[in-house]
């Protein structure tokens, strides 16, 4: 049987104690390079394999430095410093002698505490009652997702919006269950807010994402291949760049994520 595509993507080989091996894959191809939100995956999956790792994934962020090229690439990791309830890491992935994207993760043991959710899930109708969703046809990673929106579908050229909200339902194509890993990619799967406002493709790229996990392993491993609710938003666009915030809710409204970006867009 073989792998999941997103098995494949994430699959790592250790090369040393400080540095892991692994691929892209074709079937996450973005219009350059990878998937943002795969290389985000891989790269907590480095964390999550390492020998010296504790607890669950708390914050990431990936700075887009280069595009990724097709082929192999290592990953350069260390834990720059442990305490008793978190973890910190600083990673590179290399291709070659080029830094392509740099990171920091943060793992940390979750323990029971006081807890409130005042971020609170946008009001949707149910994904079963909504048609799946085309995107962008030669976005080749959109195809790894069922996609279902309820606000700020893909633009039709042309067509501008007042609002850069998207909101939608989404899940592996395949129903692959959740892991973190592939909540850190998911995390990633809205498109750029200026092709909303601006009616349409404009060249678009993420410099910067930085990704927060509120679930632990239980809660996420419970949402299985199931749908998460998404919506997203721009906060203000100037002088080429614009930034872009998440959150991903489980369909019982358990907060999964949420997300804040840089994108850089030529207009």
């Amino acid at each position: 049987m073989n792998p999941h595509p997103f098995d494949r993507a994430v699959h790592l080989e250790a090369v040393d104690a400080a540095t892991y091996r692994g691929a892209t894959e074709p079937q996450w191809a973005n219009m350059v390079g990878p998937f943002g939100g795969i290389t985000a995956a891989v790269l907590l999956r480095a964390v999550e394999s390492h020998p010296d790792r504790i607890g669950d994934p708390l914050a990431l962020t990936v700075n887009y430095a280069a595009p990724i090229a097709d082929g192999s690439f290592d990953i350069a990791l260390r834990a720059a410093r442990t305490n008793r309830s978190n973890q910190h890491w600083i990673l590179e992935l290399r291709q070659g002698d080029e830094v392509k994207t740099t990171a920091t993760a943060v793992f940390g043991r979750h323990r029971d505490t006081w807890a409130d959710l005042e971020a609170q899930p946008p009001k949707t109708a149910a994904p079963e009652d909504l048609p799946r969703s085309d995107f962008i046809e030669f976005i080749v990673w959109a195809k790894r997702y069922d996609m279902r929106f309820t606000e700020g579908p893909v633009p039709q050229e042309g067509v501008h919006s007042d609002s850069s909200t998207t909101t939608l339902w989404v899940r592996d194509a395949e129903q692959r269950p959740l892991d973190f890993a592939a909540l850190a990619a998911v995390s990633d799967i809205f498109y750029p807010r200026v092709f909303l406002r601006r009616g349409g493709f404009i060249p678009a790229g993420t410099i910067s994402l930085t990704t927060y996990f509120h679930a632990d392993q239980a809660q996420v491993e419970a949402v299985g291949g199931d749908f998460v609710l998404g919506s997203a938003r721009a906060n203000g666009f100037s002088r080429g760049y614009f930034d872009q915030s998440a959150h991903l809710w489980s369909r019982d409204g358990v907060l999964l994520t949420s997300s804040h970006q840089l994108v850089y867009f030529k207009d």
